[in-house]
């Protein structure tokens, strides 16, 4: 039997060299394994193989842009049947709609051009490769956990996506995504070094003209595929857009096709005609302040009739309260701008008025134009008339930027899920609607004349699970055949019912307080549930269900009305006329050139000169808000016997964070009245203060300032120029100096 000897390293050898190294030495090394590269390289490209394979090289550089376009069309289809889960969908999209697959190829192809420009063109191929397979299989994998494809407006959100991974991905599914970034990195880095150069003559200015003339052609390619409608530049339906239109145009296309072009015909005397000379930016009402009544507008989350479904039975009906406002109260289907997803833009063409089919393709305007510029909205269109703005979100205040958004729009306030005490959540993690109830009324509570509160829930999110995750529902669900997708029906239903109770408490605390009100109740898209024209009662996917239950004997109103002419119609029905975008709809709803030049009024507004405003001013030019309602203090410090510390307090939350001197300290929330120091050490002449605390340490408000000594705090007075903390807070956040 052979034997193997381990040989035993020379640790001290090796130690004794390091230390005697000098420069002659180390730069012997270098050329000496330079020497062997250029020796190894030299082999390699002298063996018989290399010398066979010249031929082949020669000849495939010589047709290299016919392999790329080979070698781009491998790789379309293969993203294909990644993204479509099925390689025999993704084989019918490429024979049943051939223009658009060799469109999508040609995309991939002029990319490659690039490789032209550098000497290593295997190893930029590879990259160009991974690239492309790279974001297929992140849309693959997300349309695994929802129906929104992979978009360029997911990168805007990653910060606040990386937060809800725990909604979509299991950790062993993180860790194995992790293994797999880590492996394609190393190989591609192996590539560099053993992808060999290219050792022709370099014709770098050609091989950038090149680069310059394949975009060119892809951009006029794409005008002629829009003009010729193999493909269209507005995704009514991302998902459907995706499947229809193929993922590499998609995708580029959200990225680089953003906001309103110029419409034909834009002028200055073309924004007077249709502002009908700035009539349309005056705001009034014949109404009092005593009969201006609260607006309360609650969308809900993935929320329609489920008994819109042809085919879907109940044990009982899951939506009484809503249903019964619908019987007495103005109602309807509400059209929406997205199926399955897209939360974001319904709220949007709410609260603006505006439609989304003028903006980029997948476009969400809160993260392309809202998040940094301010706009008239309904807050600034009834603050004119007296009333205060309040908006109220059971979510992070950063998702979606709301809270640098809604302080744009004009709001008074905005109370995230970081000022609420969240206690009931959905089986995936979902704060309850339940908890909006307190802080609606709250919200009214802040001012003593009329409010507008803008409402998002967030218990309908998806994804809904196969598995049976409701031992006992209330609401049992039959006429679908599959297992897996009878528990998805029956956990989305009875959170509907869930969220049914909440409208109808909701109305009975609004019952309680006497008041004028009106409320709105809306669902901004349909689940992610795969659902066809054909399974609806409407046979439209773009719509959802809304009611107006009022207490102020609005006159009932059947009819269909689009997500952007909602509040429009509301002002209407209250005598409210205020607002540049919600004048325009009640002027000219239903008139000859009413989109075309509602297209052009969102422009202007936008990204055109505003010539509407000329006459009266921009409505609304910087934000004012303040995050949440409630002050957060502290009444005590209580040093325990162990060495650490409690704070007692008013308003503390989860997302309460206790700062010394500036610093955030380790600690543990017990309920709204205390949090436990465990780590924290305290000397006199220390600062202690309370903030609220968001995603990416975003210091949302912050409580007075406290000095300790000698066992005891005291506050802080503030000094002239100081403003009351929660402003400040909200103001060092949105302009990055947050803590």
């Amino acid at each position: 039997m052979k034997h193997i000897q381990i040989r035993k390293p020379d640790i001290k050898g090796f130690f004794r060299k390091i230390k005697n190294l000098n420069k002659e030495d180390i730069k012997a090394y270098r050329a000496a394994r330079k020497e062997r590269k250029r020796y190894a390289l030299e082999q390699r490209r002298n063996s018989a193989f290399a010398n066979k394979m010249k031929p082949v090289y020669s000849f495939m550089n010589k047709t290299a842009l016919i392999f790329h376009y080979l070698l781009a069309a491998v790789l379309n289809f293969l993203i294909e049947v990644i993204s479509r889960h099925s390689l025999f969908a993704a084989w019918d999209y490429m024979v049943g709609t051939p223009k658009v697959f060799l469109f999508n190829t040609f995309l991939i192809f002029a990319t490659f051009s690039i490789v032209f420009l550098v000497r290593r063109r295997v190893f930029a191929r590879i990259l160009l490769s991974v690239f492309w397979l790279f974001i297929g299989i992140c849309n693959g994998y997300l349309l695994l956990k929802r129906v929104t494809p992979f978009n360029a407006q997911d990168l805007k959100v990653l910060s606040d996506a990386l937060e809800l991974t725990g909604n979509y991905f299991s950790p062993f599914e993180l860790i194995l995504l992790a293994i797999g970034v880590a492996a394609v990195v190393l190989w591609v880095f192996s590539m560099w070094r053993r992808g060999g150069q290219y050792t022709g003559k370099m014709h770098r200015i050609i091989s950038l003209l090149g680069v310059v003339f394949w975009i060119g052609a892809y951009v006029v390619l794409t005008n002629v595929a829009i003009d010729n409608r193999v493909v269209s530049n507005y995704f009514g339906n991302i998902a459907f857009a995706y499947e229809d239109y193929g993922f590499p145009y998609c995708f580029t296309a959200s990225i680089f096709d953003t906001g309103i072009s110029e419409p034909a015909g834009y002028s200055k005397d073309t924004m007077r005609k249709i502002s009908n000379n700035g009539d349309i930016t005056k705001s009034e009402t014949e109404m009092s302040e005593d009969e201006l009544p609260n607006i309360i507008f609650v969308q809900l989350e993935s929320y329609f009739d489920p008994t819109e479904v042809e085919w879907l039975h109940f044990s009982e009906d899951p939506t009484p309260n809503l249903r019964k406002m619908c019987q007495e109260f103005s109602s309807g289907y509400f059209k929406v701008p997205s199926v399955g997803a897209g939360t974001a833009n319904t709220e949007f063409e709410v609260l603006t008025g505006m439609n989304m089919r003028y903006f980029g393709p997948g476009e969400y305007p809160y993260k392309t134009y809202v998040k940094t510029n301010t706009m008239e909205s309904a807050a600034t269109a009834l603050e004119s008339l007296g009333y205060g703005a309040e908006a109220i979100h059971n979510n992070g205040g950063n998702f979606y930027s709301r809270a640098q958004v809604f302080n744009h729009m004009g709001f008074d306030h905005f109370t995230s899920k970081e000022f609420m005490n969240i206690l009931q959540t959905t089986p995936k993690g979902w704060a309850t609607d339940d908890i909006l109830i307190p802080n609606i009324l709250e919200s009214m509570d802040t001012t003593t004349q009329q409010d507008f509160v803008f409402t998002v829930s967030v218990q309908g999110h998806g994804d809904y699970p196969t598995e049976k995750m409701i031992e006992n529902p209330e609401i049992v669900v039959s006429g679908v055949e599959d297992e897996g997708k009878r528990n998805s029906w029956e956990y989305y239903v009875n959170e509907v019912h869930e969220m049914d109770k909440f409208a109808g408490n909701l109305i009975k605390e609004i019952q309680k307080r006497g008041e004028p009100t009106v409320v709105v109740f809306y669902g901004d898209h349909l689940p992610t549930m795969g659902l066809e024209a054909k399974d609806m009662k409407s046979r439209y996917l773009y719509n959802t269900n809304y009611v107006i239950w009022d207490n102020i004997g609005l006159k009932q109103e059947d009819r269909n009305v689009p997500s952007y002419q909602i509040m429009a119609d509301v002002f209407e029905r209250l005598d409210i006329h205020s607002g540049t975008v919600f004048n325009y709809h009640q002027q000219r709803r239903q008139t000859k050139n009413y989109l075309s030049d509602l297209e052009l009024l969102q422009y202007d507004i936008l990204y055109g000169k505003q010539y509407v405003y000329e006459g009266s001013g921009k409505p609304i030019t910087e934000g004012h808000m303040v995050m949440g309602v409630k002050d957060t203090s502290i009444t005590d410090l209580v040093s325990q016997m162990d060495g650490t510390y409690s704070v007692y307090g008013e308003n503390f939350t989860k997302q309460s964070k206790i700062y010394i001197n500036g610093e955030k300290q380790t600690s543990t929330f017990l309920n709204n009245t205390r949090i436990d120091l465990k780590e924290s050490k305290l000397e006199n002449g220390d600062i202690i203060q309370v903030d609220q605390v968001g995603s990416n340490n975003t210091v949302f408000r912050a409580s007075g300032e406290y000095e300790y000594q000698d066992g005891k705090l005291t506050e802080v007075p503030l000094t002239g120029d100081e403003e009351e903390p929660g402003r400040n807070a909200f103001v060092d956040a949105y302009t990055g100096d947050a803590k």
